[in-house]
């Protein structure tokens, strides 16, 4: 069974359409991954942050022990 020209410009037309769908679904779902690594970025650097707040407190507890067996 060959395709004439009327099935060919019906299927362009129908792809043609959908492209149009096709791009708006994959640039939405591009946006929820940016949100979502940013929302792990953000994450991260909280977590980050903590661990350099631990690491500055745990560093004061050695110094201030070491000040206390020294003398």
């Amino acid at each position: 069974m060959q395709l004439d020209k009327k099935d060919l410009e019906l299927i362009e037309s129908i792809v043609y359409k959908s492209a149009d769908d096709i791009a708006i679904s994959i640039a939405r779902s591009f946006e929820r991954l940016e949100e979502r690594i940013d929302c792990a970025e953000s994450r991260i650097y909280s977590r980050l942050a903590e661990l350099d707040d631990l690491i500055c407190e745990v560093r004061e507890i050695v110094k201030g022990s070491d000040e206390v067996e020294l003398d």
